[in-house]
């Protein structure tokens, strides 16, 4: 199969962000890549996770799930709070991306859960949860600076939030390297890669696999220098949408 999109190889899907989706929850963003959409919210909580106090350190978290809707057949509901390997794996991976970015002393002893629901998914749900999550945790960071002087102390969002995380999907499709996979894509795929950034350039994550194929040096560079300039242009719309929801 040909890697034939409407798009060019080195475009990203079309991106819509919308901030302030839930009117009883200000931290929330409603993020779309092409027809792929999750709702990400992040909630603050007083305290932190018993292993943490006593440290003047925050934590952040995450949680992911896929909503029965969000493909076709329907999937099933995580019951009992049983949760399948492939969300354990990519709600960590979310996590990881985060706390990468955030310095955990400047928040103090407070718990950020990011919530990413899958509403619809057509390929790079995770790379969306963490990108769309972002924002949220930007929102849920700015809303600390205003909260009333009988709460823990005030922080400053830059000094919580010195820099920012986005994330994409590359690939290999009968030596094409392809940015911003989706479904279609993804299942033509060679080669597979999600690549997490900070808005500085710098990688917090790759993940790699050659689907019943290899890659060479020179396609991992081309794959890495395409993944920098979708996330380069990730982060200005991050920006943009944060910028507007303040």
């Amino acid at each position: 199969m040909s890697a034939s999109t409407d798009r060019p190889h080195d475009q990203l899907r079309q991106v819509q962000i919308e901030c302030g989706y839930l009117e009883s929850h200000p931290a929330s963003v409603l993020y779309r890549s092409g027809k792929t959409i999750v709702l990400c919210t992040a909630s603050i909580e007083r305290g932190v996770p018993p292993w943490m106090e006593g440290k003047g350190k925050g934590w952040v978290t995450a949680e992911y799930n896929m909503l029965p809707g969000s493909t076709s057949p329907r999937k099933r509901r995580d019951r009992s709070g049983k949760v399948d390997g492939r969300t354990t794996e990519i709600q960590r991976l979310i996590g990881r991306s985060l706390r990468a970015i955030i310095d955990l002393d400047a928040l103090g002893e407070r718990m950020i859960t990011v919530d990413c629901d899958v509403l619809q998914a057509d390929g790079g749900t995770r790379t969306a949860s963490i990108t769309g999550g972002f924002i949220a945790l930007s929102l849920a960071v700015a809303q600390l600076a205003k909260q009333p002087a009988s709460e823990l102390p005030t922080v400053d969002p830059s000094a919580v939030l010195p820099q920012s995380v986005a994330a994409i999907s590359v690939g290999v499709i009968q030596d094409d390297v392809v940015l911003d996979l989706d479904y279609q894509l993804d299942s033509a795929a060679d080669v597979d890669m999600n690549v997490v950034m900070t808005g500085k350039g710098r990688f917090i994550e790759i993940q790699g696999t050659g689907e019943e194929a290899t890659f060479d040096d020179a396609q991992l560079a081309k794959m890495l220098s395409l993944a920098k300039k979708g996330i380069a242009e990730l982060t200005a719309l991050q920006s943009e949408a944060i910028s507007s929801a303040s």
